[in-house]
């Protein structure tokens, strides 16, 4: 499998180790490319999972088997554009855009255009998720209430929370977009609401420019919604609770359980990357015998976009 890397910070790294694990579970050999902007040196290891790495568009090979989207969010639609027909399959690492107005037609993207494209969603791979989307046919919720709060300046250890995308507007950061793995979930689970309002801003001590609260609530031909997204909170929580008839049941994703209604405590404990890992299996078999649209494509993760940021 010949693929390139465009962006290897944090979660381009991720990927690319998965990408070689699941080849090495699969026996399909992975030769990995890095198309490279800047010469900072790589995260411990990366390199020696790299072939080439290349400073130029006009250097690549002329086609690849998939072509991975991982730098900042800002940079999404020009690395598009400039890489438009060189890949089987696109991995596109969430948001899409910061742009809610982004033209897909022009970048080769809508869903009439036959380019095979994935965007990134690793909540929907999560165990706790999976579960609780088996339950939800039975459950007929009344209400969700969706939290995802957490301390920006531990997201990264090591790194200073001040340089990383998320603190700049103008890299695409922001609580808003950064957290759009909640929408995400929730339109994968009940479709798009029927209206939705949000407010949103920068209110703690963090040296941010970007927003660092997001609050919504949202209505659907069933129920309402309410979401809470911070970059503040000191502990860490991202649960969903679904309010219905014979009582709550709660998603803690962070804790790995699933509380049904009568009490019972299900448990689906694993780590982090066991969910990208997952995501990845998923990615490999698509771009290498899948047909048809992925189960994010494109056009649906702007859609979601849009919703975010108050555009749908």
């Amino acid at each position: 499998m010949d693929v390139l890397f465009v962006g290897l910070g944090s979660i381009g790294t991720r990927h690319l180790n998965n990408l070689h694990e699941i080849g090495r579970r699969r026996g399909i050999p992975v030769h990995a490319d890095a198309l490279r902007s800047g010469t900072r040196p790589l995260r411990e290891g990366a390199a020696q999972l790299l072939r080439n790495q290349y400073t130029s568009v006009e250097q690549l090979p002329p086609r690849y088997d998939a072509i991975f989207i991982t730098n900042p969010t800002s940079m999404h639609r020009d690395t598009l554009d400039a890489l438009r027909g060189r890949a089987e399959t696109l991995f596109i690492e969430k948001p899409i855009f910061d742009d809610p107005d982004a033209d897909l037609a022009a970048l080769g993207l809508a869903d009439d255009q036959g380019q095979k494209a994935y965007v990134a969603a690793p909540m929907r791979w999560c165990g706790t998720m999976l579960a609780l989307k088996e339950k939800l046919p039975g459950l007929r919720p009344y209400s969700a209430r969706v939290i995802c709060s957490s301390y920006l300046p531990d997201w990264r250890p090591g790194v200073d929370y001040r340089t990383v995308y998320s603190a700049h507007r103008d890299l695409g950061g922001g609580v808003t977009i950064d957290l759009i793995h909640e929408w995400d979930y929730l339109v994968e689970l009940f479709g798009m609401p029927l209206e939705s309002y949000n407010l949103r801003g920068t209110y703690s001590d963090l040296e941010i420019d970007s927003d660092d609260l997001s609050v919504y609530i949202a209505r659907y031909p069933s129920l309402l919604a309410e979401v809470h997204l911070d970059y503040f909170g000191r502990t860490y929580r991202r649960t969903i609770e679904l309010f219905c008839k014979d009582g709550t049941v709660t998603a803690d994703f962070g804790a790995g359980t699933l509380t049904l209604a009568d009490g019972t405590v299900e448990r689906y404990e694993e780590p982090v990357n066991e969910r990208y890992l997952r995501e990845m299996d998923y990615f490999v078999t698509y771009a290498l015998t899948g047909t048809g649209p992925s189960v994010n494509t494109p056009a649906t993760a702007l859609q979601v976009l849009r919703l975010t940021l108050g555009k749908a």
